[in-house]
């Protein structure tokens, strides 16, 4: 006690808080009696509970910190919060010189969060014109005194990537031009961060993209990369979206997950996996080879977000992994699995399709009571919320928005037969599928794992028998694959 601490050294304690907490979780109620509710407050607090943990052992690494979801503002809701300013559950020094600030109700839900910038499907059919806003960027353009925009390759919210010629080696390059504002500046540093980090890896033997490093153009970021051919989503689309022949999604699919192999092994999450960001080197080649770009580590794009991104769990490697699999589903059948607008639609087309995570994984998500009702009397306690009850607490109206809507993920093999007929790999390309969609982010299956599958040896797969000679569909069809549209 203090008295007994100031008996034997003399040393008398002295109360010099300026708030006094009863545990950690009440500085929510801190920040939202300071300053009203914010998005990603208990975020915020959930992420400071880790970094001080008494424990050194059990503490948060930088690492962890940088994956950690209060960074993923796309998936920050703030807490709602009654009428009255909630009851201030601290002791301040001085409660006079703090005013109530917030008198109204204040309503916050995941739509009215705030987006990380959309990221961009880069290709090479190159346009002469953009419309560049504050970039004031034309072709013909400087650009570090040195790069001569030669066309515009896209664009997204944090600016445009525009094909430039190297005026001192007369090389293309691929120049991605940051908005010059604080939230994409900050993009820009993370982004450099991981790339410096990425220049321990072989481009080539990795299968993720060249970088050149950066310059300044005036106060705008500027990113230099090797120039690529077109996105994966573009390749799909020029194949009118049937899928891929098994053959060709084999080799693609093999280079994907060494990708996220060596990306592990220098401990990087992508977190953006999707085909807008991986890029085709060559069309014309074959097989074609393809790279990751795009290593911002920000889930941009909740159709390939996994469960435990859009739950608010802690993620790893394991996230990418769920991203991958998506991907791969896109590449065999040339459509998108969970094309959702939001993460109640995805997370209710996984549920209809795969089930609902266990109870652990619910029980260990900060946003698992925006999608999820607790019902102790049930076998599995957490239950999904019907549209009607989403909608009624958040506003928000569900839509049906998939091409294909699946009982069973086993029901993709009748999706590649319909659309390319049987072809050997096809059962197995399905088991490969399930392990990689699992929805228990631990017993998902690793990068390693998925080289050594039966998928990835011909041999075998060939040993497997063809399938389906019947094509009783067990599946709906939903939207024309032919009026696609990029959706993320």
């Amino acid at each position: 006690t203090s008295a007994s601490h100031r008996c034997e050294t003399g040393y008398e304690s002295l109360e010099t808080r300026y708030m006094k907490l009863t545990r950690l979780d009440d500085l929510e109620q801190v920040m939202v009696f300071g300053r009203g509710p914010e998005n990603g407050q208990r975020l915020f607090v959930s992420l400071i509970k880790g970094m001080l943990a008494l424990d050194a052992n059990q503490r948060i690494t930088p690492s962890e910190v940088l994956r950690h979801p209060f960074f993923n503002r796309k998936s920050s809701p703030c807490t709602n919060m009654s009428v009255e300013r909630p009851q201030n559950p601290v002791v301040f020094q001085h409660p006079s010189n703090l005013e109530s600030k917030r008198s109204q109700k204040i309503n916050c839900s995941f739509q009215n969060s705030v987006e990380f910038s959309q990221q961009v499907c880069v290709h090479t059919s190159a346009s002469s014109s953009f419309n560049s806003g504050e970039l004031e960027i034309v072709e013909g353009s400087i650009l570090g005194n040195r790069y001569k925009v030669e066309a515009f390759l896209g664009e997204g919210g944090f600016g445009i990537v525009a094909k430039c010629r190297d005026t001192k080696t007369n090389r293309a390059v691929a120049i991605k031009v940051n908005r010059n504002r604080p939230d994409i500046l900050q993009q820009a540093k993370l982004e450099i961060f991981i790339l410096e980090q990425l220049r321990r890896l072989d481009p080539d033997a990795a299968n993720i993209v060249k970088w050149n490093g950066f310059f300044h153009d005036g106060e705008r970021v500027c990113l230099n990369f090797e120039l690529l051919d077109q996105c994966l989503w573009d390749y799909i689309r020029d194949r009118k979206n049937q899928g891929l022949p098994i053959s060709e999604v084999r080799p693609i699919l093999h280079q994907l997950t060494n990708a996220l192999s060596h990306l592990g092994s220098v401990g990087i999450v992508h977190a953006d996996l999707k085909p807008g960001n991986i890029m085709v080197v060559n069309r014309h080649e074959s097989p074609v080879k393809v790279r990751l770009i795009d290593f911002v580590i920000v889930w941009g794009t909740v159709g390939y977000s996994a469960p435990e991104v859009m739950l608010g769990i802690p993620y790893n490697e394991a996230a990418d992994m769920w991203s991958l699999g998506l991907v791969a589903v896109e590449l065999g059948t040339g459509v998108p699995l969970y094309p959702g607008n939001g993460e109640y639609d995805v997370l209710k087309f996984i549920i209809e399709t795969q089930g609902q995570p266990p109870d652990h994984v619910l029980d260990s998500g900060v946003y698992t009571e925006d999608y999820f009702i607790e019902d102790n009397y049930n076998q599995q306690r957490w239950t999904f919320k019907t549209d009607k009850q989403f909608q009624c607490e958040t506003g928000y109206e569900s839509l049906e928005t998939r091409y294909i809507k699946l009982a069973r993920l086993d029901d993709l093999e009748q999706v590649m037969v319909f659309g390319r007929g049987p072809e050997n790999g096809q059962r197995l390309f399905v088991s490969l599928i399930k392990g990689m969609l699992a929805l228990d982010a631990h017993q998902r299956i690793t990068p390693s794992e998925v080289l050594r599958h039966p998928f990835f040896n011909p041999g075998l797969s060939k040993s497997w028998p063809l399938t389906l000679k019947s094509r009783s569909l067990r599946f709906e069809l939903h939207r024309d694959f032919q009026q696609m549209q990029p959706w993320y």
